[in-house]
């Protein structure tokens, strides 16, 4: 089954979500992520879901974890301030492996900021937003579909890694309206229970998750805790756990880095990500017809970051453009052999192909 829909990035979210098997919404309604609330409150109760709006972030973020553990797929939605607010349970969430799915919508900050401008200065929180040492999975859409897909894909990773999972749009995206196909033709995976996968070859890394209500005796902890789930602080142990909560993510960078390029050899490349890549790929074009050796990657995940495809590019020059004054151009630079120049934009406006062009 396949329908067509002209929708913005928020709804084709929802309908995103909806598809992967979301059955619960914890919430607080916030500029320009409001739809994406509006949305699951309409369409969650009629499929025997739930929404809750909650009285902040702070008990959004803690509603979806506590909805994941008794067996719901759960997500959220907000934007910076609130993505700021739920930083102490998102490092809940990553220390208890929960999965879930947070949807940024991004605006210009810092603090209220500008509400309905874009903006990509939220990157660096899912890195290093909570504290201690944990590697996200960050999904960054550049069109309508790809906010349908990339949901749907969030959810996927949040249940295969037992991981919160980040998509992270912008203004522009959630309300820009496109065609949207809401296909079937995409796998959706289920949560690994004791019950239905006893064999998980993974399952040094990514241990299965019981249930509660299930008849298992399930011990959930923010402490530093054993392979029982009772804490334990010794270095030996955080250690052993902390560095298989990292690993588990690295060891599967393979499975997990997606991003589409054009003449990656060439002299010059632009790496984007998210909307910005809307004007690389016309400005790419457009300098490849007047016979320009330029070229793009473009980053669907930000998180973990592809290294080795960056080390290995050829080019004597590397462009980032980015709605912010400097965030994944430093990833960029830890792992280049060339020179590397970012193209920050802040005010919640796009790059303008002739801004790109000056620096070619």
């Amino acid at each position: 089954m396949m329908k067509t829909e002209f929708i913005q990035g928020n709804m084709a979210c929802v309908e995103g979500a909806l598809k992967a098997g979301c059955m619960f919404f914890g919430g607080y309604p916030i500029t320009p992520s409001t739809e994406i609330a509006e949305g699951m409150a309409k369409k969650l109760p009629k499929l025997g879901g739930y929404y809750c709006q909650m009285e902040d972030e702070i008990a959004s973020m803690a509603s979806i974890i506590g909805a994941s553990w008794a067996g719901s797929k759960s997500m959220t939605a907000t934007s910076g301030p609130g993505i700021s607010l739920m930083q102490e349970n998102i490092g809940y969430a990553f220390m208890t492996e929960t999965p879930c799915v947070l949807v940024n919508v991004q605006r210009g900050g810092p603090s209220t900021g500008q509400p309905t401008a874009a903006s990509q200065a939220d990157i660096m929180q899912t890195k290093w937003g909570s504290h201690g040492d944990y590697q996200p999975i960050v999904l960054v859409p550049s069109s309508v579909q790809e906010m349908y897909d990339f949901t749907i894909l969030a959810f996927n990773y949040s249940e295969k890694y037992r991981t919160p999972v980040f998509v992270m749009a912008d203004e522009i995206l959630g309300h820009m309206r496109e065609k949207v196909v809401l296909h079937d033709d995409i796998e959706i995976i289920n949560r690994l229970t004791p019950n239905n996968d006893l064999d998980n070859e993974n399952d040094k890394l990514v241990p299965i998750m019981p249930v509660f209500g299930e008849g298992y005796k399930t011990a959930v902890t923010g402490l530093t805790h054993n392979e029982k789930g009772y804490p334990d602080v010794s270095a030996e142990t955080h250690d052993k756990l902390v560095r298989r909560l990292s690993n588990k993510i690295l060891e599967n960078k393979d499975d997990i880095v997606l991003y589409e390029s054009k003449n990656i050899d060439a002299e010059t490349i632009f790496v984007c990500y998210g909307t910005p890549s809307r004007t690389v790929k016309y400005t790419v074009d457009s300098l490849m017809a007047e016979g320009k050796d330029v070229g793009y990657i473009r980053l669907k995940t930000v998180f973990p970051f592809p290294d080795n495809l960056i080390k290995n590019l050829k080019a004597s020059k590397i462009l980032v453009p980015e709605m912010n004054l400097g965030q994944v151009v430093g990833e960029v630079m830890k792992y280049a052999n060339c020179e590397v120049e970012l193209i920050g934009k802040i005010g919640g406006e796009l790059h303008k192909p002739e801004e790109l062009k000056k620096y070619i």
